[in-house]
């Protein structure tokens, strides 16, 4: 895969409460790309932060409607992924794992 490509499937970690809960079971989330699949991610994880993935789970959350001064409008569509690293990697995103 093109290693430009892969810095465009991972946009950011999330950092929440659940979050930081499922880092003290060696997973990251983080919001993809929506054309990216689970394979794409392991690579760009792997690449990015020079770790070993185990799996990864991906999941799609559908853009809301919404209206605003009268005008209806849609929001995007986001997709995430739970990234389980392998025992003794770690990836270190300022959440207290």
């Amino acid at each position: 895969m093109y290693n430009g490509l892969l810095f465009e499937i991972i946009r950011y970690p999330v950092i929440t409460e659940k979050s930081s809960k499922l880092a003290s079971e060696n997973k990251v989330v983080f919001k993809v790309a929506v054309f990216s699949n689970k394979e794409s991610i392991k690579k760009a994880v792997e690449h990015t932060f020079n770790v070993k993935v185990s799996s990864v789970n991906t999941f799609n959350k559908r853009g809301k409607t919404k209206v605003f001064r009268g005008h209806k409008g849609k929001r995007n569509n986001q997709k995430y992924a739970i990234v389980t690293l392998e025992k003794g990697q770690n990836i270190d995103l300022g959440m207290g794992a």
